[in-house]
């Protein structure tokens, strides 16, 4: 099972520098086998201020406990809080992402899907039909990475690429449950340690 797990660290005051090095070196080697296990599938940063340290990361554990056992093992942890989102598939998840595209940005999109009263349930039935065929041209084309479902959220997350969120925006306007979608765009930036850098 996949996690979107959310990393924030804060790094008590009085705390050397010389510490500091020390525990992000060991949690680089602890990535890199986490990664190697395959139990550490991506990280990235999202938009942070001054002094924030946030990251985000896809891990895949065989249950909650597990994934407990793995974000324990990583010796950022004494000094982090971690938000954890359970993912379940999405029909319209891509079985294999083309391979990244070097120069364009990445993004998340947490979607949250709204029908208004009055509305045809046929018509419904047809944008769904209009976005599963649209999602499988989006991944062909390298923009739709992945997509999951967050239960407990009722929203949908998207991994996407773009040159801009400008033009993720424009991608997004034109799918088919558009109307009815209200989306937040995350713009993210690479970690020094994620497998797929």
């Amino acid at each position: 099972m996949e996690y979107l797990v959310t990393m924030t660290t804060h790094v008590p005051d009085g705390t050397s520098e010389a510490e500091v090095d020390e525990v992000r070196t060991r949690e680089a080697a602890c990535s890199r086998q986490l990664a190697a296990d395959g139990r550490l599938l991506r990280l990235w940063r999202p938009p942070l201020q001054p002094g924030e340290w946030r990251t985000l990361g896809l891990f895949d554990a065989d249950d909650p406990d597990a994934l407990e056992r793995i974000l324990a093992s990583m010796p950022l942890r004494v000094w982090r809080t971690d938000q954890v989102a359970a993912l379940s598939p999405h029909a319209n998840d891509p079985p294999t992402p083309n391979p990244r595209r070097g120069g364009t940005g990445e993004f998340f999109t947490w979607f949250t899907f709204s029908v208004p009263d009055g509305v045809d349930p046929a018509e419904v039935d047809r944008a769904r039909d209009a976005e599963a065929r649209r999602s499988r041209e989006l991944a062909g084309q390298g923009h739709l990475r992945r997509i999951w479902i967050v239960p407990d959220r009722g929203l949908a997350l998207g991994l996407w690429q773009a040159d801009t969120a400008d033009g993720l925006r424009s991608i997004l306007a034109g799918l088919p449950l558009a109307p009815w979608l209200d989306v937040e765009i995350v713009p993210l930036t690479p970690h020094p340690n994620d497998p797929a850098g």
